[in-house]
């Protein structure tokens, strides 16, 4: 039977290259014959897929923050169960854009949500599973809106004032401060081949740390 294998996050605001620093990262395991899941939520199956749409689509009805918060967990459940923890047993790295540590950023930061309501949820949809590593790619957040301003139309959080990513940044933050033995903080603010380089001996460390 195989071993199971590693469950990694990539966390950060906007425009922090989480999308880029995914395909670095699963890049230098397959070359070290990983075998690696890249998805991201939310989203990750058609169904949480669809919720996503929902869920970052502008539109004129408010959004309730608690009907936000069981749409996230709602994706989730479906994502988890359906593809991330079949993955896993079957020996598979996941790497994941985005998981619940975003939720605390977003919608406990963010949005003011009560981290307990959170971590309700959080048990209830994963029981004790959380990500073995989490690489928190952090900048300023006026670095990243500009970042994510380039890359077209903005979508419903992207809109967002600077002082809703101010928050989420200082939860991350706290988070990691708060885990020193699960988050990884990597400057994004550096330039991309030395980002890129941090990652690289990043899960090159996770890989010979279980060999």
């Amino acid at each position: 039977m195989a071993l199971r294998g590693q469950f990694i996050t990539f966390e950060g605001t906007e425009g922090v290259g989480k999308s880029t620093q995914l395909a670095n990262a699963a890049a230098t395991l397959e070359a070290l014959g990983v075998d690696v899941l890249v998805t991201r939520e939310p989203g990750g199956t058609p169904m949480a897929e669809a919720i996503r749409e929902l869920l970052l689509t502008p539109r004129d009805e408010p959004v309730n923050d608690l009907t936000e918060l069981l749409l996230m967990f709602a994706a989730r459940a479906q994502h988890l169960h359906t593809r991330i923890l079949p993955a896993l047993e079957q020996g598979q790295w996941v790497l994941c854009d985005r998981f619940t540590d975003a939720t605390f950023a977003y919608q406990g930061g963010g949005r003011g949500v009560p981290v307990d309501r959170i971590a309700q949820l959080e048990t209830l949809v994963q029981g004790d599973l959380r990500p073995d590593h989490i690489i928190l790619l952090d900048a300023p957040v006026e670095t990243g809106m500009r970042r994510a301003s380039q890359r077209g139309e903005l979508d419903r959080f992207e809109q967002e004032a600077v002082s809703f990513f101010q928050r989420i940044r200082d939860t991350y933050l706290e988070r990691a401060e708060a885990a020193p033995e699960r988050y990884s903080i990597v400057d994004a603010g550096d330039p991309l081949e030395q980002v890129s380089a941090h990652v690289r001996d990043l899960v090159c460390k996770f890989h010979s740390d279980l060999l």
